[in-house]
């Protein structure tokens, strides 16, 4: 019988620290070019995208906590140029990598699955639906949803704001199906197209198996957390389609793919969690001293943070988008920024951005309890709002009443 594998045991701060140095927080950052932007992408595997654009879209604060300001203009040459990046459902509406199509193409194959079925008996129905909207993307001109006629014999059933959207609903689905892409957008709008416009001709099309998938992306989801339980490898990239995980981990730990690591002053010490090999020479860099963090301002659907439960149990920092809370029971702001600091995540700030006025307002800056509202800090967290304010273009900074007491001297 082998020899079962000796778990590593480290320390809850190394782990955070291997975690910001994956996602590319710490004080390493990549070349902020189109070299740097790829090995971001490469590293996160995906960018939410949201339609809230307080201060900017989502995606691009996500690449600016990382590179920096210029990032975000180089995205449109790999997104809609190179075709290197393709728009599809990862664990929400995403940029997701060319490379990783087979991956992706399984959960094409696989849709609707069987818990959907009123998904398939409504296709079904609206097949000449279908038909239309295939007919006239072969024409070859991207189009929007309102190009497309309601051919549907069949509404949607839905109570709530899909109800009779039919077109819209028939467009998702087959987007779902890899049988229609995103080949652009105008004035925010989806323009649709076929795989055959909006892929590269080289692009490899073939799904890989569904055991295959899972394997792919579970590496790919521990070089990207640095260190996660299965739990947590379950709510990244491809959040719930991890079937069969525990087999796969063990198989990946018995080809020396992943290791097995205690994190000893985690809530539960006893749980296992896993780290991929490709981490472990910075995992021992870490442990023996060599690390530098800096000061970040995360998206509130940053890839670091997006599982609300491991952001707690990791970072001991409890996390809620207040912009689905109703204003009367915010306990912070409509849209908040988390405030990365070293290792830890020090606090949130709530910015706006007044195009009217060309101005960032920041309504609130709202630190943890057990975190001292130091100079040093306010400088740093002050910085990185200057440099939010250069990327949205805003001349300007305005800061509300809600700043630590000790900070208010420093913010006039």
């Amino acid at each position: 019988m082998p020899t079962p594998p000796r778990l590593l045991t480290i320390s809850r701060s190394d782990a955070r620290r291997l975690a910001l140095s994956r996602q590319h927080l710490s004080a390493v950052r990549p070349p902020a070019d189109p070299t740097g932007l790829r090995t971001v992408l490469r590293s996160l595997r995906y960018l939410q995208l949201d339609p809230v654009s307080v201060v900017a879209p989502s995606h691009e604060l996500v690449l600016w906590s990382r590179l920096g300001p210029r990032a975000g203009a180089q995205l449109p040459a790999l997104w809609w140029q190179e075709r290197w990046l393709f728009e599809y459902w990862a664990h929400a509406a995403a940029l997701v990598l060319t490379e990783d199509y087979p991956v992706h193409r399984v959960s094409m194959d696989g849709y609707p699955p069987k818990n959907l079925s009123l998904t398939s008996t409504w296709m079904a129905a609206n097949d000449q639906l279908s038909e239309h909207i295939l007919h006239r993307l072969a024409e070859g001109t991207p189009l929007p949803t309102d190009a497309f006629e309601d051919r549907s014999v069949m509404d949607w059933p839905s109570s709530g704001w899909t109800a009779g959207r039919n077109v819209e609903r028939m467009l998702t689905f087959l987007w779902l199906q890899g049988r229609i892409m995103v080949a652009g957008r105008a004035a925010g709008q989806r323009l649709w197209g076929l795989p055959d416009a909006c892929l590269p001709a080289d692009a490899d099309r073939v799904a890989v198996s569904p055991r295959e998938m899972v394997t792919t992306a579970t590496e790919h989801t521990l070089r990207a957390l640095g260190v996660a339980r299965p739990l947590d490898i379950k709510q990244y990239f491809v959040r719930g389609k991890y079937d069969g995980l525990p087999e796969v981990l063990r198989t990946l730990t018995g080809e020396g793919r992943v290791v097995p690591v205690k994190v000893e002053d985690a809530p539960t010490a006893s749980e296992t969690w896993y780290v991929h090999t490709d981490a472990l020479a910075e995992l021992e860099a870490i442990r023996a001293g060599d690390w530098e963090g800096r000061t970040a301002l995360l998206s509130p659907f940053d890839n670091l943070i997006n599982d609300r439960r491991l952001t707690e149990r990791l970072w001991g920092f409890a996390f809620r988008n207040e912009m689905y809370v109703p204003k009367a029971k915010r306990e912070y702001g409509y849209y908040l920024l988390p405030i990365l600091h070293g290792d830890r995540l020090v606090g949130r700030t709530s910015p706006r951005f007044d195009k009217s006025r060309g101005v960032l307002l920041v309504e609130g800056l709202y630190l943890e309890p057990d975190t001292k509202p130091t100079a040093a800090l306010c400088r740093a967290v002050t910085a990185q709002l200057a440099d939010l304010a250069a990327l949205v273009g805003a001349t300007g900074i305005e800061y509300g009443d809600k700043v630590p007491d000790s900070w208010r001297p420093l913010l006039r």
